[in-house]
């Protein structure tokens, strides 16, 4: 059986919660809490094996409370359940220790597979935080390369490398020419040379 403990401020939610937990013939409910701070002894209490915790409580907030807990609770995952879906809370979360992080919103159905996915060792997450996800890691990885270079000062670059005069890659990017400057200011402090020769250099053999 999987053992699991839920802390959740919001009456009628943790009530059901609760109850859907308690009636599944494979989970074993160990521990229910209206809040953190209830929760910091509850949790060392129990060891459940998954805690279910919201973000938004009276006190510490859930993401207070892993940071606080998890080296304490090492044999304990934790899976956020809340109605806060922005890009902070979803990451400042997954931070702190939150190996599943899922709406409120979702069916009973959900929950019951994300408890089970994340004790075989997964990562469940509802399909929209998944989405927001992979979207954040897809702008990081265009944003830069390995010497932290963004798109458009490879394209300041390229043209460079081409030939081109600034007001002309200027006039090709349609920037003025003192951000053609500024870029390039950038990619020689990132590639730690002096000049524009220095940096194609650099650049052709990256």
């Amino acid at each position: 059986m999987i053992s699991v403990s839920i802390v959740e401020d919001h009456n009628e939610f943790r009530q059901v919660l609760a109850g859907f937990i308690g009636s599944q013939p494979d989970f074993r409910l160990t521990g229910v809490y209206s809040n953190a701070d209830a929760a910091m002894e509850g949790l060392l209490a129990d060891q459940p094996q998954i805690a279910i915790i919201d973000i938004q409580m009276p006190g510490i907030t859930g993401i207070e409370l892993i940071k606080k807990i998890r080296s304490s609770v090492p044999s304990t995952q934790f899976l956020i359940c809340t109605s806060h879906f922005d890009n902070d809370s979803i990451f400042q979360a997954l931070k702190a220790g939150a190996s599943g992080y899922i709406l409120k919103d979702s069916d009973s159905a959900t929950i019951r597979n994300a408890v089970i996915e994340l004790f075989n060792g997964g990562a469940p997450m509802s399909p929209y935080i998944a989405r927001k996800v992979i979207s954040h890691i897809r702008n990081i990885d265009d944003a830069s390369d390995g010497h932290g270079l963004t798109m458009r000062e490879k394209e300041v670059l390229q043209l460079l490398a081409k030939g081109l005069l600034y007001k002309e890659i200027a006039d090709t990017l349609s920037i003025s020419v003192i951000t053609v400057k500024n870029h390039l200011k950038n990619i020689y402090a990132k590639l730690h040379v002096q000049n524009k020769i220095e940096a194609l250099n650099k650049y052709k053999a990256l």
